[in-house]
């Protein structure tokens, strides 16, 4: 062997030597401040994106921030389990893009709690059952999940993080090539997602929606003449061989998920804060609502209407904007808001999530 590349490996080995006892370090400290907060809840979701953003920050590469971002996490959720196990629903079954946002947030060392809808998510924290749920809000392509702003309304339920996943399709089924695929299984969403793909390589397919990309590829498995979309993930899970990978039309195709628990998060220094209102029955309304915003200069990232379920032709506006409600600028927006608003109904603040 060459001198040189033993040299290297020696390194490297030297590297991992001290890594391990930095992390065995790190675990100890950790297991210290869990027993000094005396009870308290052992996930910040606040301290945690400050971590993670002052990792970034710093990253002199060549490891991209995504992968920085992915390992701190990854040992901040092993340092998190020593205290205790974080109970996480999310919309299941295994496999799906719900379960890749919960690992992608909270790291591996979670209980990951498969439900069957959405609503069975916002259950399981509300009875105590799970400690954090995990859901879908909208999607870049397709815009947002009903369902998940009309239970947030009533629920309990305060948002305290949010995660941003590039949603990549993969078309999986039992053996090699497109020959022979008379059917694709596939969430409505993921279908959507990829409906030029589909009609330029399999214009004579019959596309069949289900309830999970997850089901689909359980069907796929037994099926020779089918195919279905979803995450490689579910591919390695139900034994698929994939077939072509990143069919989604839109390469930045990302969807965004929610995570809800009991609080929201305290500040930690780059935040957003969700809110829902109801405008009264007279002309300007909706822009009386939100000029105090703009005369605060506070950012919207989102404005989105939905039906009042109250009552017929009447509307909730749901909004994402930039900031905390405990800053002062958009405390005092919130006051006069609420003066003017029929309804008012703040979600949570919570970090802004790295994109």
């Amino acid at each position: 062997m060459d001198d040189a590349l033993k040299t290297l490996r020696a390194r490297i080995d030297s590297i991992d030597d001290a890594l391990l006892q930095l992390m065995s370090e790190r675990a100890g400290i950790a297991q210290q401040v869990g027993r000094a907060k005396k009870g308290e809840k052992i996930y910040r979701p606040e301290r945690e994106a400050q971590i993670v953003r002052r990792l970034r920050e710093a990253n002199p590469g060549p490891l991209s921030g995504e992968v920085v971002e992915r390992l701190i996490r990854e040992i901040m959720s092993a340092c998190r389990a020593l205290e205790e196990t974080t109970h996480i629903a999310y919309l299941g079954p295994a496999g799906t893009f719900s379960q890749q946002a919960v690992h992608k947030h909270f790291g591996h060392e979670v209980e990951a709690l498969a439900e069957t809808d959405i609503d069975t998510c916002f259950h399981a924290v509300e009875t105590g059952r799970a400690d954090f749920a995990v859901v879908p809000v909208e999607n870049s392509t397709e815009g947002v999940i009903g369902r998940t702003l009309d239970l947030i309304v009533a629920s309990p339920l305060k948002i305290c993080g949010e995660v941003m996943l590039p949603i990549h399709q993969t078309l999986m089924r039992k053996h090699g090539g497109l020959g022979g695929i008379q059917r694709v299984y596939g969430h409505a969403q993921s279908l959507a997602q990829c409906q030029q793909w589909l009609s330029r390589h399999l214009p004579n397919a019959e596309r069949i929606s289900v309830v999970s990309n997850s089901e689909g590829a359980r069907r796929a498995a037994s099926e020779s003449e089918a195919a279905t979309l979803g995450s490689e993930a579910a591919a390695e899970l139900y034994g698929l061989a994939v077939i072509e990978a990143r069919v989604e039309d839109e390469s930045s195709n990302t969807t965004r998920f929610l995570v809800l628990g009991q609080t929201d998060a305290v500040p930690s220094g780059r935040d957003k804060t969700s809110l829902v209102m109801g405008a009264h029955n007279q002309p300007g309304a909706v822009v009386k609502l939100l000029q105090p915003l703009a005369d605060a200069g506070i950012s919207m990232s989102k404005l989105e209407s939905r039906p009042a379920r109250s009552s017929n032709w009447e509307y909730l506006f749901f909004v994402v904007c930039e900031g905390h409600r405990q800053d002062p600028k958009l405390a005092a927006a919130l006051g006069e808001i609420k003066a003017r608003a029929a309804f008012l109904k703040i979600l949570g603040s919570y970090p802004a999530a790295s994109a």
